[in-house]
């Protein structure tokens, strides 16, 4: 698991609102969440990346274990 291959999608839904989806190719792990409007985009992108990157750390620990 490689947290540079993070595949990073923003996806504009019917509703007008956006959903930004982290995916890592090689495990297919992938992590979603709707965006808030008012919160810049950026900000959100890199709270959900950090959020993904442990994931994605907590899953090698338990998968070398």
């Amino acid at each position: 698991m490689d947290a540079d291959k993070i595949q990073i999608t923003l996806i504009k839904l019917k509703n007008g609102s956006r959903l930004l989806r982290l995916t890592e190719p090689e495990t297919g792990l992938a992590l979603e969440r709707t965006l808030n409007p008012e919160r810049p985009l950026v900000s959100q992108k890199q709270q959900l990346k950090a959020l993904f990157e442990s994931m994605l750390q907590r899953a090698a620990v338990l998968l070398a274990a």
